[in-house]
């Protein structure tokens, strides 16, 4: 937590007091792409919360990151107004485009910005309230539990490609000019965006952290290890999966939300599956069942992604692919793991907790 309020701090200051060309000088241009490292480590931790900790795998976060982004690009296309290129002052470009005569309803209050804050945690948490609802009552688990959420968010990303559903189609959204009055392609706009994802980078591991930490965590873990038992000795398994599948959609939806206006489009790409499992990857790599692990994961594999697409475009998915099974085999503890693993007496530190042992007969 100090070097992440560190990084907060020295980041926007070398952007603002060093003048362009000394050392430690960030240019403007780095600042929206820091802040999206910081929203996938977001989405990181939203995931290593259910992983690590309840043993759900979810090969559908990435459905949860997109609606919270949607959510933010509705406010932020409706921020628009007449400023578009058909000067319509209610309707969206692409909406006057496809000659939609009115606003479909689901696009009301989004012109009010603490609804669309609402929206990014309700629409996500919803989601998954209702799915966790039906699937843990149904005591579906394991890899089915992974195939089901897979195929949700891909059934997400066909509905979301078709025009008819009034959220800009194959393009999506995009051509956002400002946020709360304060134009988004300003410096300063930029540094509060960042500084933002910094922080609910923070909320969203302390948040974790708390909740692993109670005694309601340590259920958690017990339902991972053991689920028959822990339902044997009186537990309700199933509201202690559901609500921390909520809470993580929820830190997801966030994670999406900060990510939009920083990247300045949002589109049905985002619910591919293959973005789901590339944030399992995320927090493999980084150490499952640490949070600040998971975080990590998706510093390095998000950074190491830039480069390698911008330099070696070809090879980037194999590197991906290698990485995560050096590491399954390697660093079953990931790279937090490694680093734990250095230091005296830290060897064990972040090894999964582990449930009760059976008494002896």
């Amino acid at each position: 937590m100090v070097v992440l309020f560190a990084v907060i701090v020295l980041i926007p200051l070398g952007n603002l007091l060093l003048a362009p060309g000394t050392a430690g000088h960030v240019p403007g241009y780095l600042l929206p792409l820091l802040g999206k490292y910081l929203c996938f480590a977001l989405l990181a931790v939203s995931l290593d919360l259910v992983w690590g900790y309840a043993g759900i795998l979810s090969l559908g976060h990435g459905a949860f990151f997109a609606l919270g982004g949607y959510a933010m690009g509705m406010h932020l296309m409706r921020e628009i107004g007449d400023r578009g290129v058909y000067a319509n002052p209610v309707l969206p470009d692409f909406m006057v485009f496809l000659s939609y005569e009115k606003l479909p309803w689901y696009w009301h209050g989004f012109d009010m910005f603490w609804f669309a804050c609402l929206m990014v945690l309700f629409v996500p948490g919803l989601l998954a309230f209702v799915f966790g609802w039906f699937a843990f009552r149904s005591r579906v688990t394991g890899v089915y539990l992974s195939i089901i959420t897979q195929a949700l968010t891909y059934a997400l990303m066909l509905a979301f490609y078709r025009n008819e559903m009034g959220l800009g189609g194959n393009n999506g959204l995009t051509d956002f000019r400002d946020v709360l009055g304060f134009s988004l392609s300003a410096d300063s706009t930029r540094i509060a965006l960042f500084v933002l994802s910094g922080l609910a980078l923070a909320f969203g591991i302390i948040l974790g952290r708390f909740i692993t930490g109670s005694k309601f965590g340590m259920v958690l873990v017990g339902v991972r290890d053991a689920e028959s038992r822990t339902r044997f000795l009186g537990y309700r398994v199933e509201h202690y999966k559901l609500f921390v599948f909520t809470v993580s959609a929820m830190l997801a939806g966030l994670a999406g939300a900060l990510y939009v206006p920083q990247v300045g489009i949002i589109n049905p790409g985002e619910f591919s599956p293959a973005n789901s499992i590339e944030i399992v990857i995320w927090v493999a790599l980084g150490g499952r069942c640490t949070l600040v692990g998971a975080a990590l994961g998706a510093l390095i594999v998000a950074a190491a992604k830039s480069w390698l697409t911008a330099n070696f475009p070809e090879a980037w998915l194999f590197v991906l692919g290698a990485a995560f099974v050096l590491v399954t085999i390697f660093l079953p503890r990931g790279v937090i793991g490694l680093l734990d693993g250095l230091k005296p007496g830290g060897r064990h530190r972040h090894a999964l907790p582990q449930a009760a042992p059976e008494p002896a007969e």
